[in-house]
């Protein structure tokens, strides 16, 4: 099987954090024992460009256990688990392209490396793999009949697509589903973010001053748990209805220019471009942290920016580089940019990641069955799906919900009976 992970000998420690993690993912365990008897996939070449993690593992071994053959790339240079990636290589057969800290070649090596298997099915995590197809490797689109997208950036990128209409096959969005961004985005990426910025830093979060740029549900996410430790929380947004909606949830709104000057820690969680730029970092005081928890590192304005800006860099602690200004002030950037949750900590959680998964395992079982109707656009993942995902998972939790009466039914239903 082809394959390039770092290590084949790390994939018994890696087996043993992918079967911990499936404790917490009841939900994909239940999808995969019912593919395992249907073999909804048989057949199917998948290409998965995600993060390679445990929780990642679990998806792929359900894709597997569907009958599918899947080749997995990493979606960013830093969130791959080694041990994992040899896992998936050793004990499940997935041909796995990652290594922790690749270059920006072989990142795109390894992603021509799961095109090169032909894939019908991609899954993607911030549309690199779908942009590659469209732009390089155009000779392998015409086999491809469906796709899934995951992050909030991804699928800004492929909605720009459809509407220029270049989108070369249907899309489900499976970032919009209910059951990922209110849970993911705002309880995974909330802690996570925090757990990253304390592994790498120590620093005490509590008492410091958080600037959060962007206020969508992964920066509630964040702001939400960075006031739970303590600290005194400011957003940037330049949207006014996320804007008012952060004041009444009793934050303090400024522009970036204002919170600059202020902020102890900044955390980037807005899908955008050099939300933090020179005159940012120029702004910031002595000792200021700055990290981006959105998909891509271009958050912060690092080329062109801050690293011709700085009169010296050098790494201070494992993934936290310090950066002297021409003020004479030093500021620290962590994991060059990126997603710090994964680069310094180990991602969400698998008690969410069990939803957002179970929604890319039923979403490529029913895309294949309905990709004969839809367009080469972007499809919200069906509701009834969602819904579904979220009542097996509330069971697993050991919670239940109340049941309509059929009068409850029929009032909702009916227009007749009023006051």
């Amino acid at each position: 099987m082809r394959h390039d992970v770092k290590d084949l000998a790390l994939a018994a420690r890696g087996k043993a954090r992918i079967l911990w993690a499936d404790r917490n993912m009841p939900v994909l365990r239940a999808i995969r024992e019912r593919f395992e008897r249907e073999k909804p996939l048989k057949g199917v070449r998948v290409a998965a460009c995600l993060h390679v993690t445990t929780e990642t593992a679990n998806l792929m071994r359900t894709l597997v256990a569907g009958g599918a053959q899947v080749a997995l790339c990493a979606s960013n240079p830093l969130s791959t688990q080694d041990e994992t990636a040899a896992s998936l290589v050793q004990d499940w057969g997935v041909a796995t392209f990652a290594v922790k800290g690749e270059d920006h070649d072989t990142y795109y090596r390894h992603l021509n490396a799961v095109v090169d298997e032909k894939p019908a099915i991609t899954m993607d995590d911030g549309a690199d793999l779908v942009s590659l197809l469209h732009s390089g490797r155009k000779e392998a689109l015409p086999g491809v009949v469906a796709g899934t997208e995951e992050t909030t950036t991804g699928v800004i990128r492929l909605r720009a697509m459809a509407q220029h209409g270049v989108l070369g096959y249907p899309i489900i969005a499976v970032n919009d589903a209910m059951t990922k961004h209110f849970f993911d985005n705002r309880y995974g990426t909330g802690q996570s973010t925090l757990d990253g910025v304390v592994r790498a830093t120590n620093m005490l979060v509590g008492g410091s001053t958080v600037v959060v740029a962007g206020y969508g549900w992964c920066g509630k996410g964040v702001a939400m748990r960075a006031r739970g430790l303590g600290a005194h929380v400011v957003v940037t947004e330049v949207d006014p209805v996320k804007a008012i909606e952060a004041v009444m949830d009793g934050f303090d709104v400024r522009p970036m220019a204002e919170a600059a000057p202020r902020g102890d820690l900044f955390i980037t969680v807005t899908g955008n471009k050099h939300v933090i730029r020179n005159e940012h970092f120029l702004a910031m005081k002595e000792g200021a942290i700055v990290c981006n928890s959105g998909h891509f590192n271009v958050e912060l304005q690092l080329e062109g920016g801050l690293y011709g800006l700085a009169r010296s860099r050098q790494e201070v602690r494992d993934l936290v580089e310090e950066f002297l200004l021409p003020n004479g002030r030093r500021i620290y950037v962590l994991a060059d940019g990126r997603l710090v949750n994964l680069a310094c900590a180990e991602g969400h959680p698998a008690m969410v990641m069990d939803m957002s998964f179970a929604n890319q395992a039923l979403s490529a079982e029913w895309i294949l069955k309905h990709r004969e109707g839809l367009g080469r656009t972007v499809h919200v993942i069906p509701e009834e799906l969602d819904r579904e995902i979220a009542r097996i998972k509330l069971g697993t939790m050991g919670y239940a919900m109340d049941v309509l009466t059929d009068e409850q039914r029929a009032y909702l239903a009916s227009w007749q009976e009023g006051t």
